[in-house]
C-alpha cells in the first residue's frame, strides 16, 4: 500500500508508478533512513508520544533489518516507491501494528531532507579524507623538488624561472582551499530537518533538540518551510565539488603537457598510462584525460540542479526528487577521479635536467637582467629596453644571457661587469626570490 493511499482511490497508473519511483537511487540512504527513524522512535518514546514498548519493538525492528541488509539475507524490494517505504513497510512485516507508529509526527518531506543531510555529510567527509590523501602527496613531492629549476609560464609562454617545489605549491594551495570549501558546507548542512514535518511542523510534543543531538547534528533546522524545501547543502556541495574538479583538471592538463614529447617534463610509469591499439610506441595519460573529461559532468550536475531549483515556490515540490542523482553522481565521479589521480602523482616521474635546460633556454632571467641595471640607477624602463635588446641580440646569434659575452654587454650599457654573470644564474635567481 501506497503511504499516500488513504486519499486516492484505485490503482495508480503503472507508467506514472514507475515515474514517480525514486527506489533506484535512493536507496543507497538506506543506512541514513533507518538510522533516522531510529532517532525518531526514540524522541517519541522519550516523548510518551508513543508507549515505550513500541519505540523498543521499532528500534530492534530496524535493527534487525539493517543486519539482514548488510548480510546479504535481505534485499532492497525494487518495486517499491522509495527507500522510506520499504524501511516502513518492511518494519511493520516484522513487528506488526508497533511499526505503523514510527511515521508519527513525521513527513516523508522531513524525513528525506534528513536522510540527503546525514548521507552528504558522510559522504562529504569520506571525500575531504581523500583529498587530503592528495595534499599529502603533494607535500611529499614538494619536499623532494625545492631545488628542481624549471620554467614559469604565463600565457602558456616561457616567463619567469621558478622551482618545481611553487609550482606543486600552487597545486597544494588550490586544493587546500577545495577541502576548506568541504568543510564549511558540512558545517552548514549541520542542521536536522526531523520534526519540521511536511512543512509546518506537528501538533505533537516532540523534542526536536533530542533528535537532532542523537543524529549528531549541532541543532535542529531554525525555520520548518526551509527545513523541507532547503537544498542549499546540495547546491553548495555539487558548487564545492565543482571548482575541486576545475582544479584536478588544470592539474591534469599540465601533466598531459609535461609528458607530451615537445616539454618532456615528466613521464607516466606504465601502470598509469595506456598505449595504442594502432601506434605502438604511444604511451597515453587516459588518467588526466579522463580527469579533465569528467569535470565537465559534475559542472553538468550542479547546473541541472540550480535550474531545477531556480523556480519552485515554498515549500517541497517533487522536482526536488531530482537532486539525489546529480548529487550521488557526482559524489562517486569525485571519489573515483581522487582514487585515481592520488597515486598517480606520487608516481609521476619529474625529468629535472630537463626542466632547467628549458627554463635556461627561453630567456627566463630577462627580468633580474634588467632589474640589474635599475640597482645601478637606470629607470626601469630604459633598463627594460636593454634587456630586451640583450634578448634580441642573443636569439639571433644563438646564445643565451648566460653565454653573452662582457663586450656585447657592455655595449648596450656600461654599468653591465662580470658581476651580471653570476646574477643571472638561474638558481640565483630564484633563490633571490625565496624560492630555495
Amino acid at each position: 500500500m501506497k503511504l499516500w493511499a488513504g486519499r486516492a482511490s484505485g490503482d495508480i497508473n503503472p507508467a506514472l508508478e514507475a515515474f514517480n519511483r525514486s527506489i533506484g537511487f535512493d536507496a543507497r540512504m538506506v543506512k541514513e533512513d533507518i538510522q533516522g527513524s531510529l532517532a525518531h522512535a526514540a524522541m517519541l518514546g522519550e516523548c510518551g508520544i508513543i508507549s515505550k514498548e513500541d519505540a523498543k519493538m521499532i528500534e530492534t525492528g530496524l535493527h534487525s533489518i539493517s543486519a539482514d541488509l548488510a548480510n546479504g539475507s535481505l534485499a532492497i524490494d525494487p518495486s517499491a516507491e522509495d527507500v522510506h517505504t520499504f524501511v516502513e513497510a518492511e518494519l511493520t512485516r516484522r513487528i506488526g501494528g508497533a511499526g505503523k507508529r514510527l511515521h508519527t509526527g513525521r513527513s516523508r518531506n522531513d524525513q528525506v531532507a534528513a536522510d540527503l543531510r546525514l548521507y552528504t555529510k558522510s559522504a562529504l567527509s569520506a571525500l575531504r579524507e581523500q583529498l587530503k590523501g592528495l595534499l599529502e602527496t603533494l607535500d611529499a613531492r614538494i619536499e623532494g623538488h625545492r631545488a628542481t629549476v624549471m620554467p614559469g609560464y604565463t600565457h602558456l609562454q616561457r616567463a619567469q624561472p621558478v622551482t618545481l617545489a611553487l609550482h606543486l605549491g600552487a597545486w597544494h594551495e588550490m586544493l587546500a582551499r577545495d577541502c576548506s570549501r568541504m568543510e564549511d558546507a558540512i558545517r552548514r548542512m549541520d542542521e536536522c530537518p526531523l520534526g519540521a514535518g511536511a512543512l509546518a511542523g506537528t501538533t505533537y510534543p516532540i523534542d526536536r533538540t533530542m533528535t537532532a543531538s542523537v543524529l549528531g547534528f549541532a541543532r535542529p533546522c531554525a525555520n520548518t518551510m526551509d527545513a523541507v524545501s532547503d537544498r542549499d547543502f546540495v547546491l553548495e556541495t555539487l558548487s564545492a565539488l565543482s571548482i575541486l574538479m576545475t582544479h584536478l583538471s588544470r592539474m591534469a592538463e599540465e601533466v598531459i603537457l609535461w609528458c607530451s614529447s615537445e616539454f618532456g617534463f615528466a613521464a607516466l610509469p606504465d601502470a598509469f598510462a595506456t598505449g595504442s591499439s594502432i601506434m605502438p610506441q604511444k604511451k597515453n595519460p587516459d588518467i588526466c584525460e579522463l580527469v579533465r573529461g569528467k569535470s565537465g559532468r559534475v559542472f553538468g550536475h550542479l547546473m541541472g540542479t540550480l535550474a531545477m531549483m531556480k523556480g519552485l515556490p515554498l515549500a517541497y515540490n517533487k522536482d526536488m526528487q531530482e537532486d539525489k542523482e546529480a548529487l550521488f553522481d557526482a559524489l562517486d565521479t569525485v571519489s573515483a577521479c581522487l582514487e585515481a589521480f592520488t597515486p598517480m602523482m606520487a608516481a609521476i616521474v619529474f625529468n629535472k635536467d630537463r626542466m632547467r635546460a628549458a627554463a635556461a633556454e627561453g630567456f627566463l632571467n630577462a627580468t633580474d637582467c634588467a632589474d640589474y641595471l635599475v640597482k645601478k640607477g637606470l629607470p626601469f624602463r630604459e633598463a627594460y629596453g636593454i634587456a630586451g635588446a640583450l634578448v634580441r641580440d642573443c636569439a639571433e646569434r644563438g646564445e643565451t644571457l648566460e653565454t653573452l659575452s662582457i663586450g656585447e654587454y657592455r655595449k648596450h650599457s656600461v654599468l653591465f661587469n662580470e658581476d651580471i654573470y653570476e646574477l643571472l644564474n638561474l638558481e640565483n635567481c630564484v633563490k633571490r626570490r625565496g624560492l630555495l
